[in-house]
Formats: C-alpha cells, sequence, structure tokens
C-alpha cells in the first residue's frame, strides 16, 4: 500500500516536470526561429550595445517576449560602483528601453560627437 502512495505522488510530479521541460523547449525554438528569420537581433548585438553604451560586466542576460507583443533582451549589468543594473533592450532593432539601478547614470558612456 505505501507504494502504491508514493507512486500516486511521483506521477504527478514527473508529469509536471516534463510539461515544464517542454515548455523551455518552446521557448528555445520560438526564440531561434525568430533570430533566423531576423526578426530579433543576435545576442553579440546585444552585447556591442551594452558594452558602447555603459561601462561594466554583464552578469545575466535574459531573451523575454514580453507576453507575445515583442522580444526584450534584458541585461544585468554590475557597474564599476559594485551595483547592479537593469538594462532592457528592443530585440528587434537592439534599441535601449530602460535603465534602471543605482548608479545607472555613472555607468553610462560618454558619447563623443
Amino acid at each position: 500500500m505505501d507504494y502504491r502512495r508514493a507512486l500516486s505522488a511521483v506521477i504527478p510530479i514527473l508529469v509536471l516536470a516534463f510539461v515544464v521541460a517542454a515548455a523551455a523547449d518552446d521557448d528555445h525554438a520560438r526564440a531561434k526561429a525568430a533570430r533566423d528569420a531576423g526578426t530579433i537581433v543576435s545576442l553579440r548585438t546585444i552585447l556591442d550595445r551594452v558594452e558602447a553604451e555603459f561601462t561594466g560586466s554583464p552578469v545575466e542576460i535574459e531573451l523575454d517576449d514580453d507576453d507575445g507583443r515583442r522580444w526584450l533582451y534584458k541585461v544585468k549589468l554590475l557597474a564599476p560602483s559594485g551595483s547592479i543594473l537593469k538594462l532592457e533592450y528592443d530585440a528587434g532593432n537592439a534599441q535601449l528601453i530602460r535603465a534602471k539601478g543605482k548608479g545607472v547614470e555613472a555607468a553610462r558612456r560618454q558619447r563623443s560627437n
């Protein structure tokens, strides 16, 4: 009887794990298809843009589909001051949408005219 009870608890967990894994694979496939179709720019393009606009080191980068409206690259950047900045770029054109965090202005590179 204990064997059946344990099995009945494990099976739903395994099913849930497979569903989560399938959803992650679907997200990856959609992101790859968008990049291959030219709908989004490459990660390299975003990293080049971050380096051109800010000082610091990227510590985390996420590609998010923003609820199906548009793709966003979300970048967490370790600024020279030690703070973490949160940057959001439009994945379609690599334009900076939002920059948040303590010291964000100090981390911006000065543009030369």
